[in-house]
């Protein structure tokens, strides 16, 4: 009996062993990760370091003592609900009152991503050892950033609905953030929920504004207690951007541009309150789209764009398959009629794309619009700005 016991004793400490080993987390109890409170003051204010939303419209926090509230307002277009995130100071009680919400223990001290375009965050942070996992590493475009997450055996998990639950479960992220359309066949969130993981809904992309779309930068870093770091940063980048703007200013001409391309007969161009649309008022363009209040794409007639974009200055932002002129009138003859294909004054933001289609523009580009915005600016009053040299875009030649 007593031996029947000690075997007994022996499969529970072996089952304990190999499941450590499965899932990091065990190996290290919460309350003994870095940053955690051992002894729980009610009275003090664990978030000294606070940050304020001042650009973006898609997320607002706010703070008490010992946790802050994060609200996802506009998640995707047309979205009837929100989502909100209880972030708790590791080693302090959880809040009552928030029975819908997520509570995530922060600082985190490890993430998955389901976009490239998250991974400037964490680099731009100086948080990329914390990164566990994402969606494609083939498509993170900085080699530097790539040589990293290698070495630090950052594995692939798929993305969307091809999502590999089990692998994800095996690293035990504290949270993943991605993105959301409203369409169940294509978002990530519903099953990584299903399956008891922390998930945080990234809606950047909504963003109307260059700097709205650049502070999502803040969302990452809450969850890191990051607040001071993020603020240096952010400021900065705001302040880079509006001297840009300013410069811009001071153009004598105002260029007409018009953006996008047609597939299969229909041309997708920004609407007036679009992202895009700011950049290119911000840059001292008159963009033959700004007259429509849209802030999301437009998609119109191949003939109704042609019209308008006939006599257009600049051309920008076309498919990220052209890199020479001969792909684009390849692509439809009809293109070479456009002033701007005539003068040579043809743009495109693929300028830093890796050989598996990973662009730059939208992994540091996201929160480098100082850098984004400086580009325009020298192709459309390169007089202004004499020394930089474009880092996103390039002609087509």
């Amino acid at each position: 009996m007593k031996r029947f016991f000690l075997l007994i004793l022996l499969g529970g400490w072996l089952a304990l062993s190999i499941n450590s080993c499965r899932n990091p987390s065990i190996q290290q109890p919460i309350s003994q990760r870095p940053g955690c409170v051992q002894n729980y003051n009610p009275n003090r204010d664990y978030f000294p370091e606070k940050t304020q939303i001042q650009y973006a419209k898609g997320f607002q926090v706010e703070y008490h003592k010992h946790y802050k509230v994060i609200t996802v307002n506009n998640p995707w277009r047309d979205a009837n609900r929100s989502f909100q995130y209880v972030l708790v100071q590791c080693g302090t009680p959880v809040p009552s009152g928030f029975e819908q919400s997520q509570f995530v223990q922060v600082p985190i001290q490890r993430i998955a991503v389901l976009s490239t375009t998250h991974l400037g965050h964490l680099d731009s942070l100086q948080l990329l050892d914390t990164l566990v996992a994402v969606s494609n590493l083939k498509l993170v475009y900085s080699q530097e950033v790539r040589q990293h997450l290698q070495k630090n055996n950052v594995k692939e998990i798929g993305s969307n609905t091809n999502l590999n639950i089990e692998k994800i479960l095996d690293l035990s992220p504290d949270l993943i953030t991605t993105y959301g359309t409203g369409n169940p066949q294509q978002d990530a969130h519903p099953q990584l929920l299903e399956a008891g993981l922390k998930v945080a809904i990234n809606s950047e992309y909504m963003e109307s504004t260059p700097l709205g779309h650049a502070e999502w930068i803040k969302f990452t870093a809450l969850f890191f207690n990051q607040e001071q770091a993020v603020n240096q940063q952010f400021n900065q980048i705001a302040q880079e951007y509006k001297n840009v703007a300013a410069i811009a200013q001071k153009a004598q001409n105002q260029p007409t541009v018009i953006t996008g391309f047609h597939r299969n007969g229909t041309w997708n161009i920004p609407g007036g309150n679009s992202y895009v649309a700011k950049l290119l008022k911000d840059a001292g363009a008159n963009y033959l789209g700004a007259d429509n209040a849209e802030s999301g794409s437009i998609p119109l007639s191949f003939e109704a764009v042609y019209d308008r974009a006939l006599n257009a200055q600049v051309w920008l932002n076309g498919s990220q398959n052209w890199k020479r002129l001969q792909d684009v009138a390849s692509a439809d003859e009809r293109y070479t009629k456009l002033s701007a294909f005539q003068s040579g004054r043809v743009f495109n933001n693929n300028a830093r794309v890796n050989e598996f289609g990973g662009n730059d523009y939208w992994q540091s580009g996201t929160i480098s619009p100082h850098l984004v915005l400086s580009d325009l600016v020298k192709i459309l009053h390169p007089e202004l700005l004499p020394e930089h040299q474009l880092v996103y875009y390039q002609p087509l030649k």
